[in-house]
Order: structure tokens, then sequence, then C-alpha cells
């Protein structure tokens, strides 16, 4: 079979890699970093273990088909994987509160009903029931298919599924149908408006103009369930690197790819940054699209414009974790507008508004040093830098109390129990994984006429495909799993490919 050069070891790259090993690939893998796993890292300091990306996993059965796809151990005998539950706790700036239970339409149903009044579940439960027929209508072409690239075929993908209520003439569009007007026509209290705001602002999606197909967000984590693995989620790349090297899979990391060698116009290998060239009959990149710009210009072509960052502050608390308290927990910023104006721009970043903060406090002896202690992980969406100066000292140090402060109505007494912290801003995550801007890119939507799209895994030059978060399905774990799937699926079996039968 052919010679594949993967270019960077992000998860969709180590996802693609496996895949074309056992299809009897010889494949290499060359990374500018020290390690594998891309956004998927680690902070390890006296005893205390910190995810740097995602603390959930949802959708694990592209991780499960990927595990059964590559080897005889399964991914639960590759390592631990829970299930979380309640599956999210939610704190509300009128002191509203309650925890919606994981996988379980029944449970999230009472649980509203019985925190916000008789009939809230019901309006939230149609919604989701709505946002089925979305999944329904979306799953095969945005997550089992590769994107075409002619205009004809991408042009369904750009029309919203949603199925709009009809009353008294409200959804007569004039204008596009997004994930705010849903909230505030189908849902009206502002609880649950910021309940379903939430879903999209944590994937780096602006309300005010993420398609109501946004909706499949919370169906997506609400019918599959939210998992944890033990010891943290870096297990998973863990585990996903070893099965590329229990497949051959060769790896080369310090290794930076500058340039793609070309022949007869198709990809015949890559130029290192220290001159050396390495052929290769096949080529995946999974790096964001401003590098691979870099390494093939014109090839890649156009991208979404750029999203939203993500501010964390991993916390070593003193005291133990207080037994019932959820694994994550949501205290909502308050102001439908501030947020998203400071977030999504255009104008200056506004110093003083409230964020919406997630706080995970997982539940598991491996990421503390013992039982007196508490691992606790602040995570905000924030303007990327650029738009922020995140490299600022002051700036960030400021950011960061701010988002201890409000954690605060999550964890009594946070920054007294606060032996230190570690703050990661966009300007690292830019730094690390080479994203303009540190931006976190979303999962791939319909509607809003295609502008929720990633670009196709096929390149403009043939033998040259895109993976990863920053190529079609988007952003998250199990869509980056996915791409892994449509790439392997196009170099074995060609263009012709049309995705699971």
């Amino acid at each position: 079979m052919g010679r594949i050069v993967v270019i960077g070891a992000g998860m969709g790259a180590l996802a693609a890699a496996a895949r074309l090993a056992v299809a009897g690939h010889r494949v290499t893998v060359y990374e500018r970093a020290a390690g594998y796993g891309g956004g998927v890292g680690r902070i390890e300091r006296d005893g205390f273990l910190f995810d740097t990306g995602p603390g959930l996993l949802h959708l694990p059965a592209v991780y499960r088909d990927l595990f059964v796809k590559t080897g005889k151990e399964s991914l639960e005998q590759s390592l631990e994987l829970v299930q979380v539950d309640p599956a999210s706790a939610h704190v509300f700036a009128d002191g509203t509160e309650f925890a919606l239970p994981n996988a379980s339409r029944a449970g999230v149903v009472a649980a509203l009903d019985g925190a916000i009044g008789a009939g809230a579940g019901e309006r939230w439960s149609d919604l989701v029931n709505r946002a089925r027929e979305v999944w329904d209508a979306t799953r095969r072409p945005l997550l089992e298919e590769p994107l075409r690239p002619s205009a004809a075929e991408r042009a369904p993908l750009g029309t919203d599924p949603y199925p709009a209520v009809r009353k008294r003439g409200l959804f007569r569009r004039t204008r596009p149908l997004t994930l705010a007007s849903v909230a505030e026509r189908e849902l009206a209290d502002p609880r649950l408006i910021a309940l379903l705001e939430s879903h999209a602002l944590a994937y780096g999606l602006d309300p005010r103009r993420a398609p109501a197909s946004a909706t499949v967000l919370p169906y997506m984590e609400q019918t599959f369930g939210s998992w944890y693995v033990r010891g943290g989620l870096r297990g998973l790349a863990d585990a996903l690197y070893e099965r590329c090297r229990a497949r051959k899979v060769e790896f080369v990391f310090g290794a930076e790819v500058t340039g793609l060698l070309e022949k007869d116009g198709r990809a015949a290998g890559v130029r290192l940054a220290d001159g050396s060239a390495v052929e290769a009959d096949t080529v995946v990149a999974g790096v964001p699209a401003a590098r691979l710009e870099r390494i093939a210009p014109g090839a890649a072509g156009p991208s979404p414009s750029p999203g939203a960052g993500r501010f964390t502050v991993f916390l070593a608390l003193s005291g133990a974790r207080p037994e019932g308290v959820a694994h994550r927990t949501v205290v909502h910023g308050g102001d439908r507008e501030a947020e998203p104006a400071a977030v999504f721009g255009p104008g200056p970043v506004a110093s003083a508004y409230r964020p919406t903060v997630t706080v995970l406090r997982p539940d598991d002896p491996a990421v503390r040093p013992d039982a007196a202690h508490e691992a606790v992980t602040l995570t905000a969406t924030v303007a990327p830098q650029g738009r922020a100066d995140w490299t600022d000292e002051r700036t960030a140090a400021a950011f960061a109390d701010r988002l201890a402060e409000v954690a605060e109505a999550a964890v009594p007494g946070l920054r007294e129990r606060t032996l230190w912290r570690v703050v990661r801003t966009p300007a690292d995550t830019e730094a690390t994984t080479g994203a303009e801007g540190g931006t976190v890119p979303p999962p791939a939507l319909a509607g809003g006429e295609g502008a929720f799209l990633h670009p196709a895994n096929a390149t403009a030059v043939p033998g040259l495909y895109r993976v990863g978060g920053f190529a079609h399905p988007g952003g998250g774990l199990a869509h980056a799993g996915m791409s892994g799937a449509l790439v392997a699926g196009l170099v074995v079996s060609g263009a012709d490919w049309r995705g699971s039968q």
C-alpha cells in the first residue's frame, strides 16, 4: 500500500493515522511539538492533574467505533470511561439553581419544572424534540459523509432544517432564523433562554448569528450523555496514541513541516524545517488553516472567519471536595447583550462584563494529591487574541480574578481555598496549536447559507487532505474523530467514496 505522511498529532490526525495504518498503509506522523494530542493536553504539578482541553466527551460512539475498527481492545478496555450524573448543574444571576440528569428526558423535564415552574420542562422538551429532526436530517451529510466541493452538492446544507413553530405569523421568515430568536419565541423564560444559548457559547458560537440548527448541540448532549475519562480526558489521547503505535504508525516529534512537495500536480511528500524532504503518496494535514496555507499556498481554500477563544483557570484548592456536588456547573453570566458583544465583537472588548463560567470539579482521586485537596477548572468563552491582548499579564490576571469571583456561586470560598493557579489564554492556545488568535473551531452546522460549514477534507491538490477541527465536520472531540474516519475513507476508497453505508 501507500506511504502516508500525517502533519500534526492532534486527535483528528491520530484517528486518521490509526485507520490508515490498519488499511495497510505505512504512516508517519510529523509533529512540530514535543508530544501528541494537540489541544488535548495536561498540566501536572504538586500532585494535581488538569486537562488543558475538553473536560467531557460527548458522542463516545465515535471513539468506540475507532477502537473496534483498529484493534482487539475496545475503548472501555483501553481506559475507564464513566458517565457523569448529573450531566450539569446550573446557577443563574437571580439565584435559581438546578441540576440536569444525564441522558434522561423525563428527568430533565422534572428538574426544570421544579426549579422554574410548571410547563418549563415541556417547553424545553418540545424544543429538543424539534432538534431531533435537525439531527435526523443532518447526521449523515454533516457527520458521516465527505463534504463535496461543488456548490450544488453543498447547497442543501446551507438550508436550516430546524422545524420552526408557526404561530400567528411569528415565524414568517423576513430574516434568517437564529438560535437566539428560537430561544426567545419558544422558551420565553430568561433562564431557559440562557440554558439554550450557553450550549452555543460553549462551542464558540454567537447565539445571535448561529442558525436554529444549533439546537442540535443540547440534543446530542441530552440524548447521548456526558462522559469522563478517569484521570482526565488526556487519557483518551494517550490511548489513541498507543493504538497508533500498536498499528505501527511512526512518530517524529520536534519536526515542523514547512512545505508540500508536488509531482505532476499531485501531493508527493513534505519538506521539513531542517531542509530535508520526505516522499509520500498521500499527505494528511491536521493543522489550522493559516498553517496549511503556509505549507501549501492556495490548496486549503477558504475557511470560516475566526471565532472565539477559551480562557481557562486551573485551581489547586485546599479542602476536600464536598459530597454530592456536580462534576460540571455552569454559572450563567446573565447579560445576553454584553457577553456576546464582548466575545464576538466587532467593537472593543468590554472590560467589565460578567462571563458565563463553566466549573469542572471531577470526583477523581487521580487528579488531586489526596482527599484533603481538590482540582477545579474554570473556563469561559472569550474574544480571540488580537481583539483582546491576552499577552498582557495584568489583563489576563484581572480576567482570571473575575472568573473566580463568578465561580464562587458554585464553589463557596473558592478564592480563600486557592493554593495556586495556572492561567491559559487564547494567546497560549495560539502558541501551542498554531490556531489564529487561539480560536477553537466550532462543530459544523447546517443553515446560514453554508457559513457554518468547514473546508472539505479533500483539498484542491490531489493527494492532500485536511483532518481535525479546522476541517469538515468541525471542532470538538467527537467531530475530530469523525474527520479521521472521513479522511481514511477518502484515501482508501477514492474520491467517489460517499461515506458510511
